[in-house]
């Protein structure tokens, strides 16, 4: 039975106890939070029955649908054996199952998996291993981190120093030691005749000329690979993760590919990396791993970097933990949601997707506000050329009233819906689209 009532309710006292993130909470006096009541496959519901078709899978976590019944079972099944334990001096069959199942899947020579809590965990897990790798190694000047300009890899102070978003970082400028940036292969920025791979090519030149200058004091550069997502989905030619690769290695500098957003298919391959044939140094997964169940990253590296901890003295080992790491519920969901890329085909599946969805879009690209349509697996962005102001939150609003859940990044609107979307909730996705950029002009 629907209830307006308690709508409003959970509304007020939400309002009055639960800071939100990435919010100003004064906001909400004019653009009202949505109380969710329940989610089913690809949608969310409120307590009045109204739905949203969840088009950026909650914030990019969301894989195989809300309240899927494969991942509650395993969850479910696992929460009757072993709910948490910790993983210093124990181990348990759900963290060592799932490090082998990863170590078969990521790309070769990743041979050892350390866990955090979240994305941002997971780049300050790799920061400080690279880093701690140099010094056991007898370069202890190799301290230095740099990223690609607009990147973004967390809002913890390490991962702080190494994003390049001003919003995230300026406010907290002075808690952290900003790092380095080099040009990004964002392929919108590439110059009047200039193709996304040659644009790739000259961004990799960029890279090798600083490292050649910096070399000696750099630990690792991290980078997005394919699609840098707070900077608007920004998309590159995987020709810059393999240059990015040779000139790492030349010059004894640590890749530390950040998949947090990008992994687990999202780009239409298990890991971004295979689309430039390379193995990181450092593999970060988060998000999707588990389905868009459970906190849960993970840090891939090689065996190499591994060995260079191994050692009787507890100052060379790695001095990083987490209450939670390798939470067995986590785990357990995250095995659930491999299996169901295995069994389901689910690489392939996408693939008819994504050229279902591409071509049902072609109203939708031509509207004269839409500028550079761009895809790279299930992810979809476009800008809209308007000067309005509010953009990003009237686009929010305008998607609530035509039962879509959107959230642009300035006038980036951008689609990751989960990987369960039918061809009849992409009809609505774009057709509804449609509606809200008309709106907006």
């Amino acid at each position: 039975m629907h209830n307006p009532a308690q709508n409003q309710d959970l509304v007020r006292r939400s309002l009055s106890s639960v800071w939100h993130p990435c919010s100003q909470m004064k906001q909400y006096e004019n653009f009202p939070l949505i109380p969710l009541e329940r989610g089913k496959g690809a949608w969310l519901y409120d307590f009045e029955g109204n739905r949203y078709l969840d088009a950026v899978s909650s914030w990019w976590v969301n894989l195989f649908g809300h309240s899927n019944p494969r991942i509650n079972a395993a969850v479910r099944e696992q929460l009757e054996r072993l709910e948490h334990a910790m993983l210093a001096g124990f181990t348990h069959e759900p963290v060592v199952e799932l490090s082998e199942r990863l170590r078969g899947l990521a790309p070769e020579g990743l041979g050892h998996c350390f866990y955090g809590s979240d994305g941002a965990s997971a780049t300050e897990i790799a920061l400080k291993m690279s880093a701690h790798y140099w010094r056991n190694k007898g370069h202890p000047d190799k301290t230095r981190f740099i990223s690609l300009k607009n990147s973004y890899h967390g809002e913890t102070l390490g991962a702080l120093s190494v994003t390049d978003v001003a919003l995230f970082r300026d406010a907290y400028g002075a808690l952290i030691s900003q790092q380095a940036t080099v040009a990004s292969p964002d392929t919108r920025l590439a110059a009047p005749g200039e193709s996304g791979e040659d644009h790739a090519r000259r961004c990799a030149r960029a890279l090798d000329e600083h490292l050649a200058r910096h070399r000696d004091s750099i630990a690792a550069f991290i980078v997005e690979p394919l699609v840098q997502g707070a900077a608007g989905m920004a998309m590159h030619h995987p020709v810059y993760l393999t240059l990015a690769r040779e000139i790492c290695s030349r010059h004894g500098v640590h890749l530390i590919a950040d998949e947090i957003a990008v992994g687990m298919g999202r780009t239409g391959t298990m890991f971004a990396c295979e689309q430039g044939n390379i193995s990181p140094d450092f593999l970060l997964i988060s998000k999707g791993i588990t389905g868009g169940y459970l906190p849960l990253s993970i840090v891939m590296t090689r065996d190499e970097i591994y060995q260079a901890f191994y050692d009787d003295s507890s100052a060379r080992g790695f001095l990083h933990s987490h209450s939670y790491t390798g939470n067995p519920l986590a785990c357990r969901a995250a095995l659930a949601t491999l299996d169901i890329f295995r069994h389901d085909d689910v690489l392939n599946a996408n693939r008819k997707k994504v050229e279902y969805l591409n071509s049902i879009s072609a109203n939708l690209r031509e509207l004269p506000m839409v500028r550079n349509w761009r895809n790279t697996g299930m992810i979809w962005a476009f800008e809209i050329a308007s000067t309005g102001d509010r953009l990003a939150q009237r686009c929010f609003q305008l998607g609530l009233q035509h039962e879509l859940l959107l959230r642009p990044m300035g006038n980036t609107v951008y689609f990751m819906p989960p990987y369960i979307v039918d061809e009849e909730e992409m009809q609505l996705l774009v057709g509804r689209t449609e509606r809200v950029v008309e709106q907006l002009a």
